[in-house]
């Protein structure tokens, strides 16, 4: 097949290229451009192009870069800065595959290959004639909740060559294959900030507005924060108090007032059932309008550890539904994504976002 392979300097998409080879694909290797030579933050982009020209070079493949730096800055940033001033969480990375990689790349280069592969851990499952999105070997590496957005056009066009290996396999291939990158560390945070603080990255669009941090179960004051903006359900670090641990849990916008509650096992951390709206599901939806109480088993942050719980759709015209979990879940921060899998955890049918939870 002809594939178009994208890659971005890392290891994993490496071993992607290594395997299609292997099989005998005819692979043209792309690397997409988001970031900005400025001080407004973006990938530094340079060493990973150096690297993929060193993959390129390896194996006698065509290489080209392409941009979609304005395409990103216009849908996921401006949905991230969106949905951080409107008190919620964001999923840049869940935006970026959905309308970046699998949107905007197959739109203009993708859709000229039989196959778009990439080196995200995860797999695809044919059933009944139909393509569903499957976890990976690897439940550490999974990563298929940040796939769990994507159109089933987009996922039909897709493969995972390293999806059914352990990521210690994958290092492995690229140690004895001597990879230029095979020891290469995986990338940590959000792409799009490069080396710049999150933080600093926030200030610098929103600004600063002090506001009280509050005990939730004594109303005492604590101390001050600098937005809200700054900060998210479940959040530990950065808070600025003496005698933890504090835990975000609440917020109120309209106030401008974060609440905290202390210590590591607090119950003000927890939740059993979210509220979620948007919802979306990849290939199908499996349970259709008889959708009471169906096992499932989910995910709130990424995370190795899938949650048992049921989904029930509610009463109405609205596509919103309840998760009910078995498990304590920590955390559940309105705006992210919860991400619905099958009771055995293998097939990821899609998500919605969470917009309230309760006990």
């Amino acid at each position: 097949m002809k594939i178009a392979a994208l890659i971005s300097g890392g290891v994993d998409s490496a071993v992607a290229v290594h395997k299609l080879k292997e099989d005998g694909h005819d692979v043209n290797l792309f690397y997409i451009r988001i970031g900005r030579d400025t001080d407004e933050g973006d990938c530094s982009a340079e060493e990973d192009i150096e690297m993929c020209q060193l993959i390129a070079k390896r194996y006698g493949l065509p290489f080209d870069v392409v941009s979609l730096h304005q395409e990103y800055w216009d849908n996921v940033m401006e949905y991230a800065l969106r949905t951080v001033k409107a008190g919620l969480t964001p999923n840049p990375d869940i935006m970026c595959n959905l309308m970046i990689k699998f949107g905007f790349f197959e739109q203009r280069w993708g859709h000229a290959f039989d196959k778009t592969a990439t080196g995200h851990y995860a797999t695809t499952v044919e059933r009944e004639g139909k393509v569903w999105l499957g976890t990976a070997a690897d439940p550490v590496k999974d990563q298929t909740d940040f796939l769990a957005r994507i159109r089933y056009d987009q996922l039909e066009h897709l493969i995972f060559p390293i999806g059914d290996m352990p990521k210690a396999q994958v290092r492995q291939i690229a140690a004895d294959t001597r990879m230029p990158n095979a020891y290469r560390k995986d990338s940590q945070g959000i792409c799009f900030l490069g080396k710049i603080n999150y933080n600093d990255f926030i200030r610098r669009h929103l600004g600063e507005r002090p506001g009280a941090i509050v005990e939730i179960e004594t109303g005492r004051k604590l101390g001050t924060h600098r937005g809200y903006w700054f900060h998210t359900i479940g959040q530990r670090k950065g808070l600025g108090l003496s005698g933890g641990p504090w835990y975000v849990v609440k917020k109120n916008i309209h106030d401008n007032v974060i609440y905290v509650s202390q210590g590591f096992d607090t119950e003000a951390q927890y939740g059993h059932r979210l509220l979620l709206g948007e919802m979306h599901f990849i290939t199908d939806d499996p349970f259709g309008s008889d959708c009471d109480h169906r096992p499932i088993t989910f995910k709130n942050r990424h995370s190795p550890e899938f949650l048992h719980g049921t989904l029930t759709r509610m009463p109405g015209d609205g596509a919103q539904y309840i998760i009910e979990s078995q498990e304590k879940v920590q955390g559940i921060a309105p705006g992210q994504f919860a991400v619905i899998y099958d009771e055995a955890s293998h097939i990821c049918y899609g998500s919605g976002i969470i917009t309230l939870h309760d006990n």
